[in-house]
């Protein structure tokens, strides 16, 4: 199985207030993010982390890392130079890179930490799958992600705080994008 996941920030106790998480401290967090995703990955799966996996984070991130499932491929965001090393690269991750171009079964998948405006065979229905917003609209470009449908965040804040898979990444993302769309008439 594989299955998709960004901005976990493990051990960040600013994220979890700025985006209004459901948690009342940064150990409830880090603990429930860790069950959820120990509660579905298995061995042989693979998780594909969009980036910014840990940030300030006070305890080692090998403490976690350790305890999670799974193969980790780690697209690189713009917090990860902060938190890993060489020891962690290795140890713990089967690649990291900038970004990634995937097939999940017939689907193509372009991997990127940012949003972009277009990506590889984007007009051949490929997907990107993204972080870095987690559920913010205030950015300029926000009317332009409405308009991309094959587009879909793996912030943890739109996916439940657990990784999903590309199924239910796509509805997850529909159903959280319905509420900024207007109906046609």
């Amino acid at each position: 199985m594989v299955y998709y996941i960004a901005d976990t920030h493990f051990g960040h106790e600013k994220i979890r207030v700025n985006c209004e998480r459901p948690f009342e401290t940064v150990d409830e967090m880090d603990h429930a993010m860790v069950e959820n995703w120990n509660s579905r990955v298995k061995a042989k799966d693979t998780v594909y982390i969009v980036g910014d996996m840990f940030f300030r984070n006070e305890r080692p991130a090998g403490e976690i890392l350790s305890v999670l499932k799974g193969h980790k491929v780690l697209v690189l965001g713009n917090h990860d130079h902060t938190w890993l090393t060489d020891e962690l690269a290795e140890k713990y991750f089967d690649k990291i890179s900038h970004m990634e171009m995937i097939h999940d079964g017939d689907n193509r998948i372009t991997l990127c930490h940012y949003p972009m405006m277009t990506w590889y065979k984007e007009h051949k229905g490929a997907y990107l799958v993204y972080g870095h917003i987690h559920n913010s609209t205030d950015y300029d470009f926000w009317p332009l992600l409405l308009e991309k449908e094959n587009m879909f965040n793996a912030g943890v804040e739109i996916n439940g705080y657990t990784p999903v898979t590309l199924e239910e990444l796509i509805a997850n993302n529909r159903a959280y994008l319905s509420r900024f769309l207007t109906p046609e008439t």
